[in-house]
């Protein structure tokens, strides 16, 4: 006998859904870099994991950057966010590039939420420069650059966290 697994889908999960397709986010990935470009130079890259790993790895490339770094704080349960807990920390040698405060290094992370490890990640590195591709209203004043502010309500579908499924239309109830 074969168990049905179920998908989720927009409605599991509380808010509006923001569905992202690859193209879209390495589009959006690539219009941070355009910002960057105009801030830096940089001399390494920072990925708040797990979902700052493909922005930076986009901007890391396109800035030409070969130093990249991971902090990897886990905060969230696929779907709720709980207490902050440092799994990995930045570098002994990464950190040392910065002065041991950030200048001249470069965080990336997908998202800026609540800000609650945008403020931890900011107070390993106050100097560092905080990019993300997309921010939230309670998470955005910790940011330095960003391309797209959504309402705090929003629900991002990033596309390696997805399947393919089908939405409902709006009309029927569909958030």
């Amino acid at each position: 006998m074969v168990e049905k697994i179920s998908e989720p889908n927009a409605q599991d999960r509380a808010g509006r859904p923001f569905p992202v397709s690859w193209d879209q986010f390495h589009r959006d990935c690539r219009a941070l870099t355009w910002r960057l470009n105009e801030v830096g130079p940089f001399h390494a890259v920072i990925a708040i994991t797990r979902g700052g790993l493909v922005p930076a790895a986009i901007v890391a490339r396109e800035l030409g950057l070969r130093i990249i770094d991971t902090v990897c704080i886990a905060s969230y349960d696929h779907d709720k966010q709980g207490d902050l807990q440092v799994l990995k920390g930045i570098s002994e040698q990464t950190a040392k590039l910065g002065g041991g405060t950030g200048k001249g290094l470069l965080i990336v992370d997908d998202l800026v939420d609540t800000g609650k490890t945008g403020r931890m990640v900011r107070e390993m590195l106050p100097d560092a420069h905080f990019a993300t591709v997309y921010a939230k209203p309670k998470g955005r004043p910790l940011v330095d650059t960003y391309i797209t502010v959504v309402s705090q309500d929003t629900c991002f579908f990033f596309p390696g966290d997805t399947a393919l499924w089908f939405p409902p239309p709006i009309m029927l109830g569909a958030a």
